[in-house]
């Protein structure tokens, strides 16, 4: 038995969904344009309009257009946002492809300018200046960026000694890293700004770390010692310093008193003598009495007399001192 329809096909069917199919076309057209001609650039990015593979211009965030079908491509790419790279090591779950390396061990083996081993790991952070000269200057840029940043890193650390890398040279490098790398990403017109060099674990290579620590040990214990030594110094001799300018001071006091003095003296001499000079006999008296006041009651049990006396002896009461003497 057949199943064929033997009053062929229905073209009812067709006529009644045909408007539906001529307004189904043109819908599709306008979605399609909508679609391809409406675009936003993020607010940390710019979008970088190619139109037939050419460059046409860089336009800035907010809700753009273009031509549809295929005839402007846009590129979106982050302007404002901070990217780094990391050298020696790698943080699990980067979203940039070029953050990291599958090169890690030998990134981070480096030798010094004195011939010794030391591991590095470092890392750089950039943004992206120049969007045109980021996307089509250079074929790939990150890549391009490491391996600048690893040369740059290699010439730094070769010009100085372990001791310096891995101690009191840490922030000179990172400055002078940052300058020579800036210098050859503007020099490749790569598009992009270095912010921030930054050395993180810096250690002699494994084998040799606990001798490399004992040296440390020594070092901060020796400059322990000078520290103290130091503080001893500026105790000891501010205070010297002080207890000879006390003495100093002193020395001057007196001196000064006894020159006041001297001059008080001489001015009470020439006082007295310009009075004499004045009445020289009565001067001569006033002092010789003034003077007999003063030594007469240190003089004790004596008697004075006047040398043109005579029979002075019933006159005198010497009972006294005989009985004195007598006991």
């Amino acid at each position: 038995m057949s199943n064929s329809n033997p009053r062929g096909p229905d073209w009812s069917d067709l006529e009644r969904i045909q408007p539906y199919v001529a307004w189904l076309i043109p819908a599709l057209l306008v979605l399609t344009l909508l679609l391809t001609s409406v675009y936003t650039v993020q607010a940390e990015s710019e979008g970088v309009v190619l139109r037939f593979g050419r460059y046409v211009k860089t336009v800035e965030p907010g809700l753009r257009f273009k031509f549809p079908f295929g005839i402007d491509e846009v590129s979106i790419v982050p302007v404002k946002r901070q990217l780094k790279q990391e050298y020696g090591f790698g943080t699990p779950g980067a979203t940039n492809e070029t953050q990291v390396s599958n090169e890690q061990a030998e990134e981070r083996v480096m030798v010094t300018g004195d011939l010794n081993i030391a591991t590095v790991e470092w890392v750089i952070q950039y943004r992206v200046r120049d969007p045109k000269l980021f996307l089509f200057k250079v074929r790939n840029p990150g890549q391009t960026l490491r391996d600048i940043s690893e040369s740059v890193m290699r010439t730094v650390v070769g010009d100085r000694t372990v001791d310096e890398v891995i101690t009191i040279g840490r922030q000179e490098i990172e400055v002078e890293a940052l300058l020579q790398l800036q210098t050859l990403v503007d020099k490749y017109e790569l598009g992009l700004s270095i912010d921030q060099v930054q050395l993180k674990n810096v250690n002699p290579p494994q084998p040799v770390q606990p001798s490399f620590n004992e040296v440390n040990q020594a070092q901060q214990e020796r400059e322990q010692m000078i520290n103290v030594a130091n503080g001893e110094y500026n105790k000891e001799v501010p205070r010297a310093r002080g207890e000879a300018e006390q003495k100093k001071q002193a020395a001057e006091g007196y001196a000064l008193k006894r020159v006041n003095e001297a001059q008080g003296d001489v001015s009470r001499f020439n006082a007295v003598f310009s009075e004499y000079a004045k009445a020289p006999e009565v001067t001569k008296q006033r002092i010789y009495i003034e003077t007999m006041r003063q030594v007469v009651p240190t003089l004790g049990q004596k008697i004075i007399m006047d040398d043109q006396a005579s029979q002075v002896l019933p006159l005198l009461n010497l009972a006294p001192q005989a009985t004195r003497r007598s006991q």
